[in-house]
């Protein structure tokens, strides 16, 4: 969602809160500014709709803006519609208060007309400026300085938020509060940083602190102290960040998307080796003990998007090989139910960020109704992270691109493993046998690399059908769970129309779908479901559709219904969506870039989705 950056130190702010911000456009964004507030000459605002490059050209064609104290954003519209008056920063009427700000105040209309009352008028149509102008308010009322007025503007607002504000009288310095909105603070030398995502700053720290919720964080060059909504000082330790520099760059591929889709053997390797000792599997550091397991007598998996499709996949696998009962939620209707789950259930919570709001919301209620919690995320410190009782860390490094690949087939690996560690801790499988999956999960990544040597036939049919104007997967078992993540990744950055069903249920109303030339993608890695899903194949190409089978190399009767097939490796049935994926990814990259499309920043969507 929106992205903000701040600086103070000894180097001049503007170039540093471009960089930042170019860092952050994968969250998704329809507009831009920046604030920098001079030791002498007060603020200067520049914002623009659109990308960055417009802010750039009203930058570069203004007089230098010169300042070593600012603050950024990128905006992706909630309240009011993409405009330059609804674009971060905002400003209090004089200019004394200056803010930018991600989330969402719920009670911004009762709080303008307040304002109203005490004479302050509006420019936009945000929340956001309702906030500014409140922190002025009691700037102005109580008189007792910016740590009190933060704290009564954070007691009297409802939502979500994450601010960095600046004040006219307070030169060189950065406030910043929080609440159910990602923020981090980073420090090197006498250079202080803040961010709403680690990539923002990666080139010039890797020391930060994560800002927790309902605290204020006071920015000074090479300093910060921070409060908790009583005003009192807190402590808080730094935490180190070992994501590489590289991992934000390109290097030379054409979009972040595809040069993530080949940095999937290492992620998947790194993340292997993060739990595999001595070929057995440790838990050890994870926060989960075995007798937390052998208590487990459910589990519920939640999540959003990709992380549901990977929670439906390791559903299957979890099921067959612990004997536990999973069901898994989309975390957006989880939150909002009453859950009624067994006594002794695990909820385990997936999320790429670690920041999704609806997966934060479904993992709090879990913990407030008794329930154990453990978490799969990408981002270390992340929310989540923090809060969940455990926590299983995927090693997939930075991702840039918004549709996620390597970060979508590492929760699949993390899930791999929680399966293979909880049987084994039950007794559900044999120690020979656990030798023989660890040692087959150790070949995944080898077997994407074959894969992505052969991705030459997948940009050629894809070239052919980047016109689709719909396109079906089918499957059966976790076949139907990668139907679902390679319609996701088709739809959200082809645009194409796109929909998965479970092949069993086509005779109940799918098939009515198709006609002559409509693509239908079969997927089928299931040794016991490879007939069935020949059989409904068939009923696609009598109703005249163009199928694409995607199976295990030596199943070569398949070409006998599908018009065109792709092979990956063989592999255990437990583990072929991870392999399964990296085709899907490749196929939806270039139908999207064989229509022009802007790959990493697909229309309308956000990465890291932080509000509702």
């Amino acid at each position: 969602m929106c992205g903000i950056v701040g600086y103070t130190g000894e180097k001049q702010a503007v170039s540093i809160l471009l960089e930042s911000l170019e860092k952050l456009e994968y969250r998704g964004y329809d507009s831009a500014g920046i604030a920098v507030l001079g030791e002498t000459e007060g603020t200067e605002v520049v914002k623009s709709k659109g990308r960055l490059s417009a802010l750039k050209q009203k930058i570069n064609g203004s007089e230098q803006i010169k300042g070593s104290c600012g603050i950024g954003h990128t905006r992706w519209a909630t309240h009011g519609i993409p405009s330059e008056e609804n674009a971060h920063p905002h400003f209090s009427n004089d200019k004394n208060v200056i803010a930018v700000h991600n989330g969402i105040i719920e009670n911004y209309s009762e709080l303008k007309e307040k304002l109203k009352k005490e004479g302050y008028t509006f420019y936009s149509q945000t929340d956001t400026e309702v906030a500014v102008k409140l922190i002025d308010y009691y700037l102005k009322k109580y008189g007792q300085g910016p740590v009190d007025a933060l704290s009564r503007m954070m007691l009297r607002v409802s939502g979500s938020y994450a601010m960095a504000i600046m004040l006219r009288d307070y030169p060189g310095e950065i406030f910043a509060v929080r609440k159910d909105s990602p923020m981090i603070i980073g420090m090197s030398g006498n250079e202080t940083y803040l961010a709403s995502d680690v990539p923002a700053i990666l080139n010039y720290t890797d020391c930060v602190y994560y800002v927790d919720n309902c605290e204020i964080a006071h920015l000074k060059k090479g300093s910060v102290e921070f409060y908790n909504i009583d005003r009192e000082i807190i402590g808080k330790k730094p935490t180190k960040i070992n994501w590489e520099c590289e991992s934000t760059d390109k290097k030379g591929y054409q979009h972040f998307m595809l040069k993530e889709i080949h940095e999937q053997p290492k992620a998947v390797r790194d993340t292997l080796n993060s739990v595999i000792r001595d070929g057995k599997i440790s838990f050890e550091g994870l926060g989960i003990s075995e007798s937390d397991i052998r208590k487990t007598e459910s589990i519920c998996i939640v999540g959003c998007g990709s992380a549901y499709h990977a929670g439906v996949a390791i559903q299957y696998i979890i099921e067959d090989l612990c004997a536990v009962p999973v069901r898994v939620e989309l975390a957006s209707e989880f939150r909002y139910r009453k859950p009624v789950l067994p006594e002794n259930t695990l909820v385990i919570v997936i999320s790429q960020s670690g920041e999704t709001a609806d997966s934060l919301a479904a993992l709090r209620l879990a913990s407030s109704l008794g329930y154990r919690t453990h978490a799969i995320v990408n981002v270390y410190g992340s929310t989540i992270a923090r809060e969940a009782d455990s926590v299983f860390y995927t090693s997939a490094g930075p991702e840039i691109a918004v549709a996620t690949t390597k970060a979508y087939l590492t929760q699949l690996i993390a899930g791999y493993l929680t399966a293979l560690g909880f049987a084994s801790v039950k007794g559900k499988i044999s120690e020979s046998k656990l030798e023989e999956l660890i040692m087959e999960l150790q070949s995944i990544p080898d077997k994407i690399v074959s894969i992505l040597s052969d991705k030459e036939r997948i940009q050629w049919f894809a070239s052919k059908y980047s016109n689709a104007s719909d396109v079906f997967f089918i499957g059966r078992g976790t076949d139907y769970a990668i139907s679902m993540e390679g319609s996701l990744k088709m739809k959200e950055i082809s645009y194409i129309h796109s929909e998965a069903y479970a092949a069993g249920e086509l005779k109940h109303g799918t098939i009515s779908l198709v006609e002559k030339g409509t693509l239908v993608v079969s997927v089928l890695t299931q040794p016991e479901l490879f007939d069935k899903m020949i059989s409904n194949m068939s009923e696609v190409k009598s109703r005249g559709g163009y199928v694409m089978g995607l199976t295990g190399k030596g199943n070569y009767e398949i070409e006998d219904t599908a018009d065109f097939t792709v092979y990956i490796p063989q592999t255990d049935p437990h583990f072929a969506a991870a392999l399964a994926a990296v085709p899907l990814q490749l196929m939806g990259y270039y139908i999207s870039v064989a229509k022009g499309i802007d790959v990493d920043k697909p229309r309308n969507l956000a990465k890291s989705v932080t509000v509702e």
